[in-house]
């Protein structure tokens, strides 16, 4: 540990005051690498200044006797107002700094490039510049359902993109909101009657494209502001809608305050962390990806992510061929797909539906040397964290190919129903009914204590960060949230057996920030996150201020694990601007987990100098 006591921001005159409950905190505006930043951060892997300390000092313990258990953090230091929106792996500032050599044709740039410890921003993000609900409680985010249709100007102030895209109905400004009316490049009658006409022309029951509940996962790829993802959740179908920190850059981040599940990602170079055959349908409406390119790599990969049978919805010009460059590119993209054993399930107007097949036998009788290849028997379909992308066709399990489809069951059903890819982790239906259960007693007696502070709609976004099979989430199904389940990348890749679940998330290692904006989740739920970045080479204090990062003002933060995690997180307390809500031991559960400790904080609201200057 090496914030310690003496770790105090610069604090403009007078700025230490509460006003109504809310701190006021001095900035401070330091730049990546400065020699400042290496004294006051918590991960400088280098040791002094000259490299003459060895140490390791990323690495966490937890309960060392060392003379620095019994000190308090009394304060971090505040990034600069300018970063306040601060990305740390998808950060251009950073990428221009560190020189690095990149494609810019194969978006290389869009994807995660993450500071070195000793390039870190170890900071408090500060709330967005000028007036803002931290100060003003009117301008509390919105509340879900509501919030799919509006939020607050002044929480994510850039109507930049409502002028792009003023002729597509997607984004209004009127007033202090910004509205969502529900259209898009290719729906400016609204997504509700676009996402209906693709179920009519897959001939759906009831126009409704959740098919009885055997269409459930959807993979949106260039959502924009997440519209198409936000109207299907009606429909008891959850997306994931991605699009990269690029020009239109605060378009997740408009979809994430609007309460609509999003990621920060891009089609380029490596895979996304997503497992194989986790979609039944990928949708992409005027995305302007170039689908052909680099032996059709792209289109690849959602045949990666698509589940046996599953759909990938594509509305462009080239599925009408207005001209003879359109007609040129659907010509060579049918016949990429055609080699692929995709058909074409349904054509209307302006958008085309194909469909993977359900078994390998179109694989298997395809001539020899045909392009693309099938991927090698060695390869993964489920690596995919730094994984890059490969031009070849992931072919089906013996299981899916005998099964002709994954054998799921129908929504709502198959959140409770044992996956059958079970079986790859040598889990038994048991151990799988058991966990549910498990996890379905904590949840409650998680509520029971965060009771006197929420209410039925207080929480939207959530986030467990350590999902093993997804039963937390599970046990949220009758709460009106949503959760983004993170499976760490080194170990056991169950983040199958989530979507299997009909639920969604991501592949992540918390050494890094993660692929999203500040501010961004009302709830976190580490189950013992902690205990196992013990075990890393990397920092528990980088892991709180990234918590930090990205939970919103009044947020929550759900701890549990061993007594000497919660002691060592009560020291950051007051540093973060966190309080404590709630303590309990294991006993509250009466499971197997006799150790664990659960500790629920709540970030307080708080300001710096300068944003409470701007407010006037």
């Amino acid at each position: 540990m090496h914030a310690t006591a003496e770790l105090a921001p610069p604090i403009v005159s007078g700025c230490a005051a509460i006003f109504d409950g809310v701190v006021c905190h001095g900035a401070s505006a330091l730049e990546y690498g400065s020699r400042s930043w290496r004294k006051l951060g918590s991960s400088y892997l280098g040791g002094d200044e000259d490299n003459d300390s060895k140490q390791d000092e990323s690495s966490t313990k937890y309960g060392q006797e060392d003379g620095e258990e019994d000190v308090i953090v009394k304060s971090f230091p505040v990034c600069d107002d300018r970063h306040s929106e601060l990305i740390p792996c998808l950060d251009r500032n950073l990428i221009y700094q560190m020189r690095l050599k990149l494609d810019l044709s194969l978006m290389e740039h869009y994807e995660r490039h993450c500071p070195a410890p000793e390039r870190r921003y170890n900071c408090l993000i500060p709330p967005p510049p000028g007036t803002s609900y931290l100060l003003f409680p009117d301008y509390v985010p919105i509340k879900w359902p509501q919030s799919r249709d509006e939020v607050w100007k002044v929480n994510i102030p850039h109507t930049h993109l409502a002028q792009e895209k003023s002729d597509q109905n997607g984004m209004v400004v009127k007033g202090e909101k910004i509205l969502f009316p529900g259209g898009g490049t290719h729906f400016h009658k609204g997504a509700d009657k676009y996402i209906a006409s693709i179920a009519n022309m897959l001939n759906f029951s009831k126009n409704n494209l959740n098919n009885e509940g055997r269409l459930r996962t959807v993979f949106d790829v260039g959502c924009g502001v997440a519209s198409f993802g936000a109207y299907l959740l009606s429909s008891d179908i959850i997306a994931m809608s991605l699009a990269p920190n690029d020009v239109h850059q605060n378009q997740i981040q408009f979809a994430l305050e609007r309460g609509i599940p999003a990621y920060l990602g891009v089609l380029g170079t490596k895979r996304l962390p997503y497992p194989s055959r986790s979609f039944e349908l990928a949708h992409c409406s005027r995305c302007r990806i170039d689908w052909l390119q680099r032996d059709g790599i792209l289109l690849l990969e959602l045949d990666r992510l698509l589940r046996p049978g599953g759909y990938f919805a594509y509305s462009s010009p080239e599925a009408y061929a207005q001209d003879e460059e359109d007609l040129k590119i659907w010509r060579e993209m049918s016949a990429l797909v055609e080699r692929m054993c995709w058909r074409i399930a349904a054509k209307k107007n302006q958008t085309v539906v194909w469909q993977k097949p359900l078994t390998n036998d179109c694989y298997m009788e395809r001539e020899p040397g045909t392009q693309p290849p099938l991927c090698r028997s060695d390869d993964d379909p489920d690596a995919v964290w730094g994984v890059p992308m490969e031009a070849c066709i992931s072919t089906y399990s013996d299981h899916d190919h005998r099964e002709k489809g994954s054998g799921l069951a129908p929504w709502p059903a198959r959140l409770t129903a044992p996956p059958p890819r079970l079986a790859d982790f040598g889990y038994s239906n048991e151990m799988f009914e058991k966990d549910t259960e498990l996890w379905r007693h904590r949840v409650e007696n998680y509520w029971n204590l965060l009771s006197p502070k929420i209410e039925s709609n207080t929480l939207r976004n959530v986030m467990d960060m350590k999902s093993n099979m997804g039963s937390f989430a599970a046990a949220l199904k009758d709460k009106d949230v949503w959760v983004m389940n993170v499976v760490p990348e080194d170990g056991p890749n169950t983040l199958k057996l989530i979507y299997d679940r009909g639920l969604i998330g991501s592949v992540h290692s918390w050494c890094e920030a993660y692929s999203t904006y500040p501010r961004t989740y009302d709830l976190l739920h580490a189950w013992t996150l902690f205990s196992d970045i013990e075990k890393k080479e990397c920092s528990a204090e980088d892991l709180l201020l990234e918590m930090d990062r990205i939970l919103r003002p009044t947020g929550f933060i759900i701890i549990r694990d061993k007594q000497s995690v919660v002691d060592f997180v009560k020291k950051y307390l007051t540093a973060l601007h966190w309080e404590a809500v709630a303590v309990a031991d294991s006993s509250i559960d009466s499971d197997q987990d006799g150790d664990d400790v659960v500790f629920i904080i709540q970030k307080k609201i708080w300001l710096t100098s300068e944003s409470l200057r701007d407010s006037g």
